[in-house]
């Protein structure tokens, strides 16, 4: 069940790159390469939230004592989702500012430098929270991968600890043997004498008989 996961994580991943680097060049394309692009983009979206729905139907069929650290996954992998969505809707209404410009015939210098500056801009932003995104997915893999460890030690400290009570009890039951051992010595040992002490007596009266 987890492999399913992981395959469907792994696409969802390379799928996620692909739009984010698409998205980054949407401002700088003419006009009509943009709208190839955003069509484009559109539809491999659509592919990334299939993959989202496949995701989360895997995490539901695994059991819920290992469910946490995948639903915790989910939920970066729909917050990702989300913030891919609001790039791309900002990315449009960039390209939706410049045809305006086109239409307006505002192509003088200063019009135009400050377009090619504010699509620098958008592009350094886009690339910063790209690299903030994978920074807080690598810390919150981090995160997880510490939850975990600590919980396998809680779990070793546990089993450990019920491990110390079983020998505590052994060792108890092997001292009551031991005391019941050597109560059940000495009770045969004055058996052993009383039956000797009998004999002893028997033989004596035997003797003074025949004399």
């Amino acid at each position: 069940m987890s492999s399913d996961f992981e395959g469907y994580e792994q696409d969802f991943a390379v799928l996620t790159a692909e739009i984010t680097s698409k998205i980054a060049r949407v401002p700088r394309l003419p006009p009509d390469e943009k709208k190839q692009m955003v069509a484009n983009v559109e539809k491999q979206l659509e592919e990334a939230k299939e993959l989202l729905e496949q995701m989360d139907l895997e995490v539901r069929e695994i059991p819920p004592q290992s469910r946490g650290m995948y639903s915790n996954r989910m939920r970066s992998y729909k917050q990702e989702m989300g913030k891919l969505e609001t790039d791309f809707k900002r990315s449009r209404i960039a390209y939706s500012d410049e045809v305006r410009n086109e239409l307006l015939g505002d192509d003088g210098n200063s019009s135009e430098n400050q377009l090619i500056k504010l699509r620098e801009e958008r592009a350094h932003l886009l690339d910063n929270t790209e690299r903030l995104e994978r920074s807080s997915r690598r810390l919150e893999a981090g995160y997880q991968i510490a939850v975990e460890t600590e919980q396998i030690g809680q779990e070793m400290l546990e089993n450990l600890s019920h491990d110390r009570e079983k020998i505590q009890r052994a060792r108890e039951r092997l001292r009551e043997t031991d005391a019941n051992l050597g109560k059940s010595s000495r009770i045969l040992t004055g058996m052993l004498r009383r039956h000797e002490t009998l004999c002893r007596g028997r033989t004596n009266r035997l003797r003074m008989d025949e004399a």
